[in-house]
């Protein structure tokens, strides 16, 4: 569908696959990671989506709606640090064995009216929300039976299928009429585009890359109008979380509501590119935020030479996360029975596979909002996150996390030592 509606996105992914393919080929030892890691298989499918959604009933019905396919939301972000009205979460799987069979994400935003400072305006922007309806009947029908049995069908899952994307639908018939559209866009464009439409279309679906750097140069070369910067920590030979960078968006005829229906234009949706890095410890994020505060005073690449480029040093100083595993290859005597990870690891009886960064970056999301939405106004919002009100908004709490990673790490840990028969492997040790 999105294809269909943005037919760029098909040659941004024709380009994506070309360069992953080269990559692949001239870097064997990145290809093992990614094999014994079980990204390989994964990585022409795996996309990441973005939406907005306006009311608390729409994103609580949404959670559900992802509930369906087994994504969880996972994390909270709070945008208006950058400037940007919304808070987030994003609908992933959380096991490893679900990302491999659905590596997909829906980053998810949900307006915030109360820092939308005109008051007669952010009461008619409550009251349009209050009248539309972003899910059919049906797959409302759908939800509920998928949540009473535990499943669907094959045949209610290719209808639910069929229903939920009328949801994520591009409409060109705003809602509202042309002056109630400016107004909304002058207090920030990203308003203008959750209020003035039928429901939340999909403004980007993003492809993995594995040298977004190539994939910046090669979008130029092709004539395709990249964004000046690419979002995220700058270029390592070992990628830590998420790089981004996209095509501006598109400027899209609308028709709006009264008279004749008057002719506009609305920007809202664009083409991006994403890398994942290895997710990273408390330890690493707290140093990686140090060193992002670091280079407003130098440069990104010279502030993050003090960040460790090599991932047997992230492993020791407890940097990154790793999934671990016995080496099947080492199979003659036994390991001592009190010997620490890092000896497991050093003598070759355990091998540490880094764990791929399933989430965002909200710094580097508002990085691509304002690059893509423009923003005439530029609103200010003192630092206003409010995670309860967004959790109380989805209908329970949203998963931490750092939580997830550690919780992975540490399973397969524990799995290793039980199979080997040993004392406990503290982390670290």
């Amino acid at each position: 569908m999105y294809r269909q509606e943005v037919p760029q996105y098909g040659a941004l992914l024709d380009l994506v696959a070309d360069i992953n393919m080269e990559v692949i080929q001239q870097n064997p030892s990145l290809e093992a990671i990614l094999r014994d890691s079980n990204q390989l298989d994964r990585l022409n499918v795996e996309r990441h989506g973005a939406i907005r959604v306006g009311t608390p009933k729409e994103l609580s019905t949404i959670a559900r709606m992802f509930g369906v396919m087994g994504m969880t939301a996972v994390g909270y972000y709070d945008l208006s640090v950058a400037n940007v009205p919304v808070h987030a979460t994003a609908f992933r799987p959380v096991k490893e064995e679900s990302l491999n069979r659905n590596p997909f994400r829906v980053f998810t935003s949900l307006l915030r009216l109360d820092l939308v400072e005109d008051v007669a305006l952010r009461e008619r922007a409550a009251e349009i929300l209050s009248k539309r309806r972003i899910f059919t009947s049906r797959a409302l029908e759908l939800i509920d039976l998928a949540e009473q049995r535990g499943g669907l069908t094959q045949e209610e899952a290719e209808d639910f299928v069929s229903e939920a994307l009328e949801t994520f639908r591009w409409h060109r018939e705003s809602t509202v009429d042309i002056q109630t559209y400016q107004a909304l866009r002058s207090s920030h464009p990203l308003v203008a585009d959750v209020v003035c439409f039928k429901g939340p279309h999909i403004n980007h679906l993003t492809p993995r890359v594995l040298d977004i750097d190539r994939a910046q140069s090669a979008m130029h070369t092709h004539e395709i109008r990249a964004k000046a910067t690419i979002e995220g920590p700058p270029r390592r030979n070992v990628p830590i979380l998420l790089r981004q960078t996209s095509f501006l968006a598109l400027e899209e005829p609308v028709y709006f509501r009264g008279g004749e229906g008057a002719a506009g234009s609305h920007t809202a949706r664009f083409g991006e590119i994403e890398q994942r890095g290895y997710a990273l410890t408390m330890k690493g994020r707290a140093l990686y935020d140090s060193l992002l505060q670091d280079a407003a005073g130098s440069s990104l690449d010279e502030a993050f030479t003090a960040f460790p480029d090599d991932l047997a040093i992230l492993r020791k100083e407890g940097l990154a996360f790793f999934r671990y595993e016995i080496n099947l290859e080492r199979q003659a005597g036994s390991p001592k029975p009190d010997a620490t990870l890092d000896q497991l690891v050093d003598s070759g009886w355990l091998r540490a596979l880094p764990l791929t960064y399933e989430d965002f970056l909200p710094v580097s999301a508002a990085g691509i909002f304002h690059s893509n939405l423009g923003s005439e106004t530029h609103a200010e919002y003192s630092e206003a996150a409010d995670r309860a009100a967004f959790e109380a908004a989805l209908g329970h709490q949203v998963l931490d996390e750092i939580a997830l990673y550690e919780a992975a790490q540490a399973a397969s840990v524990e799995e290793c030592r039980r199979r080997l028969k040993l004392g406990n492997c503290e982390l670290g040790s």
